[in-house]
């Protein structure tokens, strides 16, 4: 779709609807001249230029991805409304719009009567997951892999839970043996299973995981900030069956993350928290003196730790699941490109004596480093710094990588030949969430290639 003509109708039906009005004169303070406007708008937009090419498939680091343009029209459009869906008489159209998003991404993992609503990032969401599950297990400990992102040992901090490590196997996913020893001792309340780990994209096997929860009375909170929406692909036949048996079980769980900023498309900030029980709304209940006045309904403040919170996020979402609906051929095939192309540049990596695969793509995460000679976690981890910094500062053909440090055990298990002369490295990551990586993946290899080749 072309977005300049679409942020035209938007700026259009906002002008309609305004004249729909009494006529008003607009203030003499919020005037500015034309020309300082000029000037201050080509110095933001000039500055703007300083940022990295992530709407391009030459970047291939971090977990950025560019919006979809019906999301950004959307935004636009109903970010000119300035919409709150923290209470109904702030946010009546757009409140309505968050419900149907929210429940399409319950249907999405399988959750049946869910309580859930839109939050402004992953860390908000997890946050009111592990508040809920706080409540429910007042003085019982949380359980996390060793892999799990930060987020939620600082979010316990903050809440006054302790936090329990759970060692990981060789693939980076929790080991559920340890996490049985850890679930015997009583103290666990609450497991949180990762879908999606930030830093390898391994998926936690819920199934495994949701099964031991309920034999010790603990609860389940899985963290798909960045894997939730892979649970369109769990009947791929690509995806592993491990994957997809612990992606099929993620709405077996009692709370669920999803960040629709991440694989959803949208803008930041836009994350999801979901609830199986929708009686949890009880731990969120509290009194206003001057809102929740205008419908009888439930407003999503009164189930949200956040108050004020732009309903333009909603009204995004909305619009692009209309376009791209949750399916396996309608937001699914996004992702599956995506996919596709971590799996053929692993296969392309198998093949090169400049490059070796750290651990194989679960999701669409490559991890790999380059061959030194010899092979030691120093010269692997000055290598793949030296690769990632050569490719990003090239005046042509550069290509933006992002590091990952890894412990030398982890290293270990996966490749002992190496030699162990430090207590951790650094290795390559690249994130193919955008599915022109699939297209350009070849020519994205054949440049980091060239980089990780040793100097003659």
């Amino acid at each position: 779709m072309e977005l300049k003509r679409w942020l035209e109708h938007g700026v259009e039906a906002f002008e309609a609807w305004t004249r729909s009005y009494e006529e008003y004169a607009v203030h003499p303070a919020m005037e500015v001249a034309e020309e300082p406007c000029a000037e201050a708008f080509a110095e933001l937009t000039g500055r703007l230029r300083g940022s990295y090419p992530f709407f391009h498939p030459c970047y291939a680091g971090q977990m950025l991805k560019p919006p979809h343009p019906a999301a950004v029209a959307a935004h636009l459009a109903a970010m000119l409304v300035n919409s709150n869906n923290h209470a109904l008489d702030g946010g009546p159209a757009t409140s309505a719009m968050e419900e149907e998003a929210v429940g399409q991404l319950a249907a999405m993992v399988r959750l049946e009567t869910p309580l859930g609503h839109l939050t402004s990032n992953g860390t908000v969401a997890n946050l009111e997951g592990l508040f809920v599950a706080r409540e429910s297990h007042p003085g019982r400990s949380v359980a996390v892999s060793s892999e799990a992102h930060y987020t939620h040992a600082r979010m316990c901090h903050l809440l006054g839970v302790q936090v329990r490590t759970v060692p990981v196997d060789a693939g980076g996913r929790m080991d559920v043996a340890a996490l049985e020893q850890l679930l015997a001792s009583g103290d666990v309340g609450t497991v949180v299973a990762t879908a999606g780990t930030t830093a390898l994209g391994a998926v936690d096997p819920v199934h495994r995981i949701v099964t031991l929860a309920r034999r010790y009375g603990a609860r389940v909170h899985v963290d798909a900030a960045y894997g939730g929406f892979f649970t369109l692909l769990a009947e791929d036949p690509l995806m592993d069956e491990a994957t997809a048996e612990a992606l099929r079980a993620v709405g077996q769980s009692d709370s669920v993350v999803i960040d629709p900023h991440k694989h959803g498309l949208q803008p930041y900030g836009c994350g999801a928290v979901l609830f199986a029980d929708p009686t949890v709304a009880r731990f969120y209940r509290h009194d206003s003196p001057y809102t929740y006045f205008t419908s009888a309904r439930p407003h999503l403040g009164e189930i949200s730790l956040e108050c004020s919170r732009s309903g333009a996020a909603a009204a995004a979402l909305w619009l692009t699941l209309r376009l791209l609906p949750l399916t396996r051929q309608g937001l699914g095939g996004v992702l599956a490109a995506g996919r596709r192309a971590a799996l053929r540049w692993a296969g392309l990596i198998d093949g090169s004596p400049h490059l070796e695969i750290y651990q194989r793509p679960e999701l669409d995460i490559l991890t790999y480093y380059p061959r030194t000679e010899p092979a030691a976690l120093s010269r692997v981890g000055a290598a793949s710094q030296e690769v990632m910094r050569r490719g990003m500062e090239a005046k042509e053909n550069p290509v933006f990588l992002s590091v990952a440090r890894v412990g030398a055990d982890a290293f270990a298990r996966r490749h002992p030949h190496v030699v162990r002369d430090g207590e951790d490295t650094h290795i390559l990551r690249s994130v193919l969430m955008k599915p022109e990586s699939e297209l350009y993946v070849d020519r994205l290899h054949r440049r980091v290639a060239e980089l990780a080749r040793p100097a003659e």
